[in-house]
This record gives structure tokens, C-alpha cells and sequence, in this order.
């Protein structure tokens, strides 16, 4: 009788131990959301958003298991960033900033299925280069196409 005590209260202890480990923390990267007063205020928080991500990079990699490096990640991140370089809209950054954020937070809380992490912040999403004949076949050459309110005759 007393060791099918110890030997449920041993098994109840490792289950209990594992679920901790397992529980994710949602308020653990939660943040109060925050409008920037200024241009320089919102270059801070994108600057501090891009160090957070490119400092969770090793544990990304560790989270989901993924078959990259570190430095692949932070590669992938930094390219991430450098496609809405050119924003200048204060509203439109902070809408960013957000959405950064909320990806870093759902990504850190393991939120997503490795194929996501995988797919959307691995992957370059560019649309390939279409040779004239693929063009063709869908119908559209927009490289030949002149508007008609262009002026060009």
C-alpha cells in the first residue's frame, strides 16, 4: 500500500512538473500598446522591436526545432525589416510596430506550428521573375502594355 503511494505521488509530481514546463506565459512579452509622439520616438521602438527578435533568434531555433541556424534566423529577420525601410507614415509604423510586436509574442509563446515559422518568417515571399511565355499563357504582358492615359503613343 505504500509504495503504490509513493509510486502515485512520484508520477503525479513528473506530471505536474511536465505541464509546467509546457504552460506558456501569455502576459510573459505582453505590452501596453503606445502611440509615438514623435518620428525619433518611433525609430526607438523599431530599433528596440529589432533587437528583441534578433536576440530571440537562438531560442526560436531551440523552440520550434527548426533546421536553420541562428544566424539564418536573425538573416531573415533583418530582411523582414529592411522591406518596410522606406516607411515614413507615422501611423503606418506604428501599425507595424504592433504587428511586429504581436508576431514576436505569439512566436516566443510557441502560438504557431514550426511550418509557419518556417513559411511565413523564413521564407522570402517575392513573387519569381515570369518569362514572357508564362505571361502570355495567363494572359497579361504588362511589360508591353502602354495605359491609354500615359500620353505615350
Amino acid at each position: 500500500m505504500r509504495l503504490c503511494q509513493q509510486l502515485f505521488l512520484l508520477q503525479r509530481r513528473d506530471r505536474i512538473s511536465t505541464q509546467t514546463q509546457m504552460t506558456t506565459i501569455p502576459s510573459r512579452l505582453a505590452q501596453v500598446t503606445r502611440i509615438s509622439s514623435n518620428p525619433s520616438e518611433a525609430r526607438t521602438r523599431v530599433i528596440d522591436l529589432y533587437r528583441a527578435w534578433v536576440r530571440a533568434a537562438p531560442e526560436i531555433v531551440e523552440l520550434y526545432g527548426l533546421p536553420v541556424t541562428p544566424a539564418y534566423v536573425r538573416h531573415c529577420i533583418r530582411q523582414k525589416f529592411e522591406v518596410n525601410r522606406h516607411v515614413t507614415d507615422q501611423r503606418a509604423i506604428e501599425v507595424l510596430l504592433l504587428k511586429g510586436r504581436q508576431e514576436l509574442q505569439e512566436t516566443l509563446n510557441i502560438w504557431k506550428q514550426p511550418d509557419h515559422v518556417m513559411g511565413i518568417l523564413l521564407q522570402p515571399n517575392e513573387r519569381p521573375q515570369r518569362s514572357f511565355l508564362q505571361k502570355f499563357y495567363e494572359g497579361k504582358d504588362e511589360d508591353s502594355v502602354r495605359p491609354a492615359a500615359s500620353g505615350v503613343v
